[in-house]
């Protein structure tokens, strides 16, 4: 999806994720992978969290969500909110609103 010279608007036209989330990689370069994600009501299984072996830094620009991180507590998200994944940290998306999109944007860092 780069695009050069013209502007994008990262929340028009977003896909139905209503049956999974999307995920659309917006730029690549060495070392860096940035991504929009939208989710609608999808969680991720208690027995099957997501580990990486790069840091991810997100932000959730529209909807609502929750996060966990190894053993904290669950994070509440909105608009605007943002944190850093380290590599290797176990991580769960908890929820996310079902009635309407959660978009995220995820910059991948070491990929």
């Amino acid at each position: 999806m780069e695009r050069t010279g013209q502007a994008t608007n990262l929340l028009a036209g977003l896909p139905d994720a209503r049956d999974g989330e999307v995920f659309t990689d917006l730029l690549t370069r060495p070392g860096v992978r940035i991504e929009r994600i939208v989710s609608h009501g999808q969680a991720t299984p208690e027995d099957a969290p997501m580990v990486q072996d790069w840091d991810e830094w997100v932000v959730l620009l529209e909807g609502a969500a929750g996060l966990r991180i190894e053993d904290s507590a669950e994070l509440r998200l909105g608009p605007g909110d943002h944190l850093l994944i380290q590599a290797g940290q176990k991580h769960w998306v908890t929820w996310t609103a079902r009635d309407r999109p959660s978009v995220w944007l995820a910059v991948h860092l070491g990929e």
